[in-house]
């Protein structure tokens, strides 16, 4: 018998005193039959695409249909996972992202300060739950630059070449201009060629000093079509996340069952 995953998406009706069509019907659709669709084909649904489906245009010339990423909010629950991942780095990964050599120490003490209530983390997990890409939305503490926030991303060096780092702005971006921030800055080392390729991409202005540059990229006002997609997005990512999670605990059920009965059966020799 086919296992069936449902979920609600929460829908805030507005009214404006006239009644008009509504434009999201579609996406709402898509919503409905996702909800329909047994649980394998789902997943391979919301399965994280390989490098070559990301982005580019295909052998020929025509254009690659674009492949949902699941990026989906971490918590406070994730700060171990968070960690591990960081500490995964190599050692020029971790120079580019801290823009110095940081040691496990310091990768650990960074990651029990996140503030998971003021800054928004978001993370791509692969289908053994393992943190392979993750990016942190900084807030200032001050009130001050309250309309300003920071981007930084980190990458494993195994799931490099699928776009994951670009995808991380766009959903951080996204976050961002409907949380009312109006720009978004990344400070990153000059030779960090690769993220201030994403910001250029992505219309960010460049400013280079020395060994150090920054980004910084004006965000547009938030509109009720990129609050839905939002909604839609992360609704997506977590469904993606509990399959991950039931599959991974079908495995490790199914590997203990193996080794019981490996065990079962040297005894009887």
């Amino acid at each position: 018998m086919g296992c069936r995953l449902y979920f609600s998406l929460p829908i805030r009706t507005i009214l404006v005193g006239k009644t008009r069509e509504n434009p999201y019907i579609e996406a709402m659709n898509e919503l409905k039959d996702l909800r329909a669709t047994p649980l394998v084909e789902a997943r391979q649904t919301m399965q994280t695409p390989p490098s070559s489906a990301m982005d580019g245009p295909r052998a020929g010339g025509a254009p690659r249909i674009p492949v949902m990423v699941p990026i989906r909010s971490l918590g406070a629950n994730h700060r171990d996972r968070i960690a591990a991942h960081l500490i995964r780095l190599e050692p020029r990964d971790r120079y580019l992202r801290f823009g110095y050599a940081a040691s496990d120490e310091h990768i650990r003490r960074y990651t029990d300060g996140l503030d998971f209530e003021r800054d928004e983390i978001f993370g791509i997990y692969n289908r053994k739950l393992e943190l392979i890409a993750m990016a942190h939305l900084a807030y200032p503490a001050e009130k001050t630059y309250d309309s300003c926030a920071e981007f930084g991303v980190s990458v494993l060096k195994s799931a490099r070449g699928r776009g994951f780092g670009a995808r991380l702005f766009e959903r951080a971006a996204m976050h961002a201009r409907n949380d009312g921030i109006t720009q978004m800055f990344i400070h990153a080392l000059s030779e960090n060629t690769a993220m201030l390729k994403i910001a250029k991409r992505a219309g960010a202005i460049v400013q280079r000093d020395g060994a150090e540059a920054e980004a910084h990229l004006i965000l547009p006002a938030a509109t009720l079509d990129s609050q839905i997609t939002e909604i839609v997005h992360e609704q997506m990512a977590q469904v993606d996340y509990r399959m991950k999670a039931q599959a991974q605990q079908f495995r490790n059920i199914l590997a203990a069952l193996q080794k019981a009965r490996c065990a079962d059966d040297s005894s009887r020799r």
